[in-house]
């Protein structure tokens, strides 16, 4: 066991995960946990055939669930240094041993994955890069730092920032720009780093659907507003 491990909450990636798993041991020695969220399929079967630790939930239960049992597995093992990542092949391998450099040597609490700071890395639709225009602006407007890329799933972090994940009212179901913006509050240095991410092989997208729209920006928003009215120090964050 080595001090660092990288979590991959997946959900039906029999056809992808084995290969992440693979291109990820080919640039670490890092340990990989896969978090097997209730997969109809034969993912947690792949995940350990490829040689990863694997935590299979009972059921679907979303991705920040499955996030936290990383989060709280890490803790639980002492681990000083976690990266995350998708599990669909989205986030490059050849890219992860930077994102540990980085938290390793104090750079930053928190290092992201931004598909947004090099050029033409990365195509999304219309209504997703005004939404991702509207989390920036939100951002700068509350921080007063600029993130190029806050919806990124691809996070490599201290213990002292993944320990405050674990408790079960800091992490809310989109973790996204909410969380951005409660860790700078308690005082987290965050940083970018440009990463050239692949299209989602199958076009899958926990946001698609007009329910899940709406639920997911109502959900942000909340999460905003109570970032914004929490008391800095009280989820164990670092002082200012």
């Amino acid at each position: 066991m080595t001090n660092r491990c990288i979590i991959i909450p997946a959900y039906n990636e029999e056809k992808n995960v084995g290969a992440v798993i693979r291109n990820i041991q080919a640039m670490t020695d890092a340990d990989i946990i896969i978090i097997d969220d209730g997969s109809a399929d034969a993912t947690a079967d792949e995940a350990k055939r490829a040689g990863a630790y694997v935590i299979s939930l009972p059921f679907n239960m979303g991705y920040s669930v499955a996030l936290q049992t990383g989060y709280k597995f890490a803790d639980k093992n002492n681990y000083e240094v976690l990266l995350q990542m998708d599990g669909d092949g989205q986030h490059p391998a050849e890219s992860v041993p930077l994102f540990f450099d980085m938290i390793e040597n104090g750079r930053c609490d928190i290092v992201i994955g931004s598909r947004f700071l090099c050029a033409n890395c990365y195509r999304i639709g219309l209504a997703k890069r005004m939404a991702i225009a509207l989390f920036r602006f939100i951002i700068r407007v509350v921080n007063g730092s600029e993130i190029s890329d806050p919806t990124s799933g691809f996070q490599c972090m201290g213990r002292k920032v993944f320990t405050i994940f674990t408790h079960d009212h800091f992490l809310s179901d989109y973790p996204d720009t909410n969380m951005i913006i409660r860790l700078h509050r308690l005082g987290f240095q965050i940083e970018e780093i440009p990463v050239k991410m692949a299209e989602n092989p199958d076009g899958r997208s926990m946001h698609k659907g007009l329910f899940k729209i709406i639920y997911y920006f109502f959900t942000m928003f909340l999460s905003i507003f109570i970032a914004l009215i929490s008391d800095n120090g009280n989820s164990g964050g670092k002082e200012r």
